[in-house]
């Protein structure tokens, strides 16, 4: 449950949720319904999806699948299904699939008519574990990842963990990134849980997958409780995001997935905060080691320049009154929002992180 309030939600996680009508029925207020989803994900999980609406009048658009197509044209396909199909403020939109479907039907259900109702329903570890929870949407713009959104929190999220069944492995380990996330953040004890039970999560383990999805969802919810808005904590969930974003950004929207980039933004991060001498050399090297066993790169690509970096980290969302601030780490479970650094500090770090 994210408490919020009367916008308190709840998250279910599970086997076999695709199919269980009264679930999915009991969060949709109106009468009608827009199912969001892309050209993968809809062929395995549309028609079950479809079938939990019962009678609900209902329509689908499928989205074209990738990053490189969470953009402003495409969001519009959205909108012209709502408004072809004459939706009205009661309708529901809802989001099956991973991040970008989630962000892109999100950030629609924020803006058509001023907002609707949505509820998600992500099928990618990553979306369950994160974008699907919090009410962050949006998309992407040339010049800058997610600069343009809105929080908007869904009237529920449902998590089928059948659906990572045929998840691809580069789409997996791209999951697991923000799983270590949570433990270097906040919690150390669930950090040490992944160095032990990393071989069970890559080898799709239903009692390993279930446990980190939920200690993630929790750990999220408390977050995003307590700083919906992000004006002070919930930056801490971007750990390793900024430079990540950058890599997105500077290699292209889809070449390296969101989770593989955010993989070595926070092995960035911790080679900064050793270098700062706030994070020790074993805390260091166990970072970027289980970064390293969940199959995900754990430096920057060695086509972009440190300058490249600083351009593209200076258009962010965490630029505040232009100083740059970033999630760095105090240690295992105790990351910072700060902008005590120098240029100096920054630089080595981003010279020492990329690839040879």
């Amino acid at each position: 449950m994210v408490d919020l309030g009367e916008r308190s939600y709840p998250i279910y996680i599970g086997e076999s949720l695709l199919g269980q009508t009264e679930l999915l029925q009991q969060h949709i207020p109106g009468k009608s319904a827009l199912i969001v989803s892309n050209e993968t994900v809809a062929p395995l999980y549309l028609e079950k999806t479809r079938a939990m609406l019962g009678g609900l009048r209902h329509e689908a658009v499928i989205l074209p699948d990738g990053e490189k197509y969470k953009n402003l044209e495409v969001l519009n396909r959205i909108y012209d299904s709502l408004l072809r199909n004459r939706f009205d403020r009661n309708t529901t939109v809802i989001a099956l699939g991973g991040g970008v479907v989630g962000d892109m039907a999100g950030f629609a259900a924020a803006s058509y008519q001023r907002g609707v109702h949505l509820i998600q329903i992500p099928t990618t570890l990553l979306s369950q574990v994160d974008s699907s929870v919090g009410g962050k949407t949006g998309v992407n713009h040339p010049l800058g990842k997610n600069m343009i959104g809105a929080f908007y929190q869904p009237r529920a999220v449902i998590a089928d963990t059948d659906t990572l069944d045929t998840l691809p492995q580069r789409e997996l380990s791209a999951g697991i990134a923000e799983i270590i996330k949570y433990g270097l953040i906040c919690n150390a004890d669930f950090f040490s849980w992944l160095e032990d039970n990393m071989s069970l999560l890559l080898a799709r383990d239903k009692t390993a997958l279930a446990y980190a999805i939920e200690v993630s969802c929790r750990t999220k919810a408390e977050v995003v409780a307590a700083d919906e808005r992000e004006s002070g904590k919930r930056a801490l969930l971007n750990l390793g995001h900024t430079f990540g974003h950058a890599i997105e950004n500077g290699m292209g929207y889809g070449v390296w997935l969101h989770g593989e980039a955010v993989g070595a933004g926070m092995c960035m991060a911790a080679i900064m905060s050793n270098q700062m001498g706030w994070m020790s050399d074993e805390e260091t090297e166990r970072t970027i080691k289980l970064v390293e066993q969940a199959k995900l790169p754990t430096k920057a690509p060695p086509s972009m320049s440190a300058e490249q970096f600083i351009n593209l980290m200076s258009v962010d969302k965490k630029v505040l009154d232009g100083v740059m601030r970033l999630v760095l780490m105090k240690g295992i479970g105790n990351s910072v929002v700060t902008s005590d650094y120098s240029p100096e500090d920054l630089n080595r770090a981003l010279q020492q992180s990329i690839a040879a």
